[in-house]
């Protein structure tokens, strides 16, 4: 199968698959070029060096050629070059040898120069950080290696011919032939929809495949599906793009389903393209008729097309997000999803499992007791639940680690040596409980099952009373459940362990065989609230946030710990969830603050229904159980220790399972959101003011009133002075509550806040026009000037006036990087026209009597917009 003739990669074919799938477990070694005790160094990295990393497309970094290439292809850049072409047609092809002037050729080539190098370096900066945040998150396996042995190794280092052991919360890694399983459930819902996880076996007989129908295989296991519950070991046959993910990845790579976001920030930009489509037009009749000089108007109507262009809106963007992904990895905040940065933000409701998050994560064997509640002396409950964390195979959680932790300090491991295991039954999240079977050298084979009170009391008919067993009677039932509640009040999570002896059957037990089983004792674990738990959710709260509790754990320990930390609200267990639909349903979860009790199908409902009431819900967890959940919330929070599924259907991983990060990065995912608003905002209400001022001049002056170079660089200018916005801070306020993607109110933002600008532009038309007597074609390029430098200005200073709802430079101040670019601009923008370069794009020096106008029209601008921002945030109730 591994033969190289063509020397051709290894790529995904439905033939090669059903190969795999049928050859005997006899010569499956031999097939797959491996043997039992794995690949050696040498082997492994040849396959390396032939297969490639086990990743699939989307993950390959990005070239950086292609991505500068790629610089130069957007609508501004191709306006630009246009306006080259046709200056190299009138300046210099069709001009006299000695009046050939390159001048505008050369200031529009920089300004796509810059363009492209500040849009590239933004996207690679947005790339480098991604990629390093991603790296951050690693996903292992267990891989058998010849000289290794079982080692835990990055899933990317996986090649064909690896074996790897595969347990209950482990990604399946790469396309694989299963060799061995004990009860292996496959969840395949990420590869073909179907809710039902599947049980894989290895055997290759009893069953005709319809060629094609590779997914029902049932002795194969493939990349991206994840294993619900039971273990099994399985050869690698396929990695990378030639596995049945890669090929998906492949015919989908580069696209990803439209979020409320992008679909925003996509409204935006038509709605300034509609304007621009609407008054390009005006314009150009406007100037060519009045004007008569139709070249002239139509170069004029292109170049406001350029400035209504909204150009710098992917870069601002992109640059907000990375900035603010990368400002989240120093809280411990890492974001797998840039565009998920906006729906952290946006976050009314966290919904959280209880255990690592309200609580310590350092669970404890507190005590050990017997069924009727006397003290273990003998230390057989702790001997019975040893064996059945020791013994089993699956994911070994919290619980069985206090177990063993606990027998290893009492020095008590050697109790394993009399014994050994003969078969288990796997936990699952239905029936809440695991088994294993164990037989004694002596030849007594007994199974011992392990798990939640409740699950555990029904398939118990007998129960252990001063040593000995008698029927549990619903009187000896009411006094265990009367012990468990009563240490459940003290915050102690409670297990019961049972077991059922002398058994005849060999093999193959399964959840039948439990049943009939004796009581033996109880197991209390002690797991104290974390000492910042309170404080965070207070903090949350103060946010904006309301904390729910979805926890499977006993009602009387949740409401406990509940209380404990400060979540005081409405309680409501799973089987009373149940019981209740319609109306009242809803009603229920939206007043509910803690759940009990509650399934891993119940979670997702629970979520679904509160963003039914339009609630931005984010979900915290990190088991198996949690993964459906994750991925129905707006925000999938997950922890880097979490098992792998979970941290696949993540969109933000926490580097320390504490609610503190969890607000921490609240805080910088609204101030990204912000700043990124602002942006949308200042662009939107700036060009729509242009509007105005354009066709106002268009319509009433005898010449331009700026030349199309004048405009191209004083928008150049502009998008410069806004390429720090990504530094700025946002106001305490803002941040005080979730902040929600909605830009039906952009429209009327443009209307009231665009215009402003425009009446001191018209006011400065009158000024020059005027005061300064531009009224003939001699003095054009002295009211060009003036406008120019009082456009660039009032554009400049709109950056200050809404990037705060306050009032700006006294109540709230930018950011250094802002002010110092912004204001740069500002001097910049003055000194062009007695400058050379001025000169040579047609301005010319100003009289020292035009700057106290100049002044006074500033001033009077930013008080005007105050007023006006004042009136509208009492009637609005909103600004960014």
């Amino acid at each position: 199968m591994w033969k190289r003739q063509n020397k051709t990669r290894f790529t995904f074919n439905a033939e090669k698959v059903f190969l795999a799938a049928t050859q005997p477990l006899a010569t499956a070694y031999g097939y797959f070029e491996t043997s039992p005790g794995g690949l050696s160094p040498k082997e492994v990295e040849r396959r390396q060096a032939y297969y490639g990393k086990n990743e699939i497309e989307h993950e390959k970094r990005k070239n950086p050629v292609t991505m500068f290439i790629r610089a130069f292809i957007n609508p501004f850049i191709g306006i630009l070059t246009t306006l080259i072409v046709i200056s190299y047609v009138l300046d210099v092809w069709m001009a006299a040898p000695d009046e050939k002037d390159w001048t505008s050729i050369l200031i529009i080539a920089t300004m796509i120069l810059l363009s492209a190098i500040i849009r590239f370096w933004q996207d690679w900066k947005a790339s480098l950080s991604s990629e390093a945040l991603q790296k951050m998150v690693i996903n292992t396996c267990s891989a058998r290696r010849s000289e290794q042995g079982i080692t835990e190794i990055p899933i990317e280092e996986l090649v064909p011919g690896d074996i790897v052991m595969l347990a209950a919360g482990d990604m399946v890694p790469a396309d694989m032939r299963i060799l061995e399983t004990k009860d292996l459930f496959v969840s395949q819902a990420s590869l073909t929809g179907e809710s039902e996880p599947i049980e894989k076996r290895p055997d290759v007989h009893g069953k005709k495949y319809a060629k094609g129908s590779v997914v029902e295989l049932d002795n194969i296991c493939y990349m991206g599906s994840n294993v619900i519950s039971g273990s099994a070991t399985a050869i690698v046959f396929q990695t990378g793009n030639n596995t049945y993910l890669g090929t998906i990845a492949r015919s989908i790579v580069g696209h990803r389903a439209a979020t409320a976001f992008d679909k925003g920030i996509a409204r935006v930009s038509m709605l300034l393209i509609r304007f621009m489509l609407i008054m390009v037009p005006f314009v150009f009749l406007v100037n060519g008729i009045t004007k008569g000089d139709w070249l002239d108007a139509f170069i004029f109507a292109v170049t406001v097309a350029v400035g209504l262009t909204p150009e710098m809106l992917p870069m601002i963007v992109t640059a907000n997000l990375s900035k603010g992904a990368v400002l989240m990895s120093k809280k411990k905040v890492i974001v797998k999803d840039l565009n998920a940065i906006q729906n952290f933000g946006a976050m009314n409701i966290l919904c959280t499992d209880k255990t690592g998050t309200l609580t310590c994560d350092q669970i404890v064997l507190e005590k050990y007791i017997n069924a009727d509640g006397s003290d273990d002396d003998r230390k057989r409950i702790l001997r019975h639940a040893y064996f059945n964390s020791f013994f089993q195979t699956g994911l070994k959680n919290l619980m069985d680690k206090a177990i063993l932790a606990h027998v290893r300090d009492l020095d008590l491991e050697s109790m394993k040596d009399r014994y050994h295991k003969v078969d288990e039954i796997p936990f699952d999240f239905t029936r809440r409980r695991m088994s294993v079977v164990i037989e004694e050298n002596s030849g007594k084979r007994q199974i011992v099952t392990k798990g939640a009170v409740e699950e555990m009391l029904e398939i118990c008919s007998h129960t252990e009373v001063r040593g000995s067993a008698c029927p549990f009677t619903p009187e000896l039932r009411k006094k265990a459940e009367a012990i468990c509640e009563r240490m459940n009040h003290q915050g102690l999570r409670v297990l019961a362990v049972a077991h059922k002896s002398f058994l005849s059957k060999e093999n193959n037990f399964s959840v039948e065989d439990e049943n009939n089983m004796v009581l033996i004792g109880f197991l209390a674990f002690l797991d104290p609230p974390k000492p910042s738990a309170a404080n965070a959710i207070k903090q949350l709260q103060n946010y904006g946030v309301e904390v729910k509790v979805l926890s499977g754990d006993n009602d009387a320990v949740v409401r406990t710990i509940a209380r404990q930390v400060g979540i005081c609200g409405k309680t409501l267990t799973g089987p009373e969830l149940e019981a209740l639909e319609g109306e009242a349903l809803y009603q229920a979860v939206q007043e509910t603050s803690v759940f009990s009790k509650v399934t891993p199908l119940q979670k997702t409902q629970i979520i679904t229904l509160l963003q039914d009431r339009q609630h931005t819900v984010g979900f915290l967890g990190d088991g198996i159980n949690d993964a459906a959940a994750l991925r129905q919330s707006d925000i999938g929070i997950s922890v880097d220790s979490a098992v792998d599924i979970a941290k696949e259907s993540a969109d933000i991983i926490l580097l320390e399972k504490d609610l503190m990060v969890l607000r921490n990065g609240v805080i910088e995912g609204r101030r990204t959101f912000g700043n990124i608003v602002k942006y949308i905002k200042m662009t939107a209400s700036s060009n729509f003011g242009n509007m105005f001022s354009v066709m106002v001049a268009s319509a009433f002056l005898p010449f331009l009133p700026m030349m199309p170079i004048h405009l191209l660089v004083q928008n150049l200018l502009y998008d410069i002075s806004q390429t720090t916005i990504p530094f700025d801070r946002m106001d305490a306020e803002y941040l005080r509550k979730p902040r929600k993607w909605d830009a039906s109110g952009l429209s009327r933002f443009m209307i009231w806040i665009g215009p402003i600008s425009s009446i001191f532009d018209i006011t400065t038309y009158l000024l020059m026009w005027h005061i300064f007597k531009c009224q003939s074609a001699e003095m054009q390029a002295l009211f060009q000037s003036g406008w120019f430098i009082e456009g660039l200005l009032s554009q400049t200073l709109i950056v200050h006036m809404i990037r705060t709802r306050k009032v700006p430079f006294f109540q709230s101040r930018a950011s250094w990087p802002v002010m110092a670019m912004t204001f740069s601009v500002m001097v910049i923008g003055i000194m062009i026209p007695f400058t050379p370069f001025g000169a040579s794009i047609g301005l010319v020096a100003l009289p020292w009597s035009y700057f106290p106008w100049l002044a006074a029209t500033l001033l009077t601008y930013c008080i005007l917009t105050q007023a006006v921002k004042n009136w509208y945030v009492k009637r609005f109730s909103s600004w960014l």
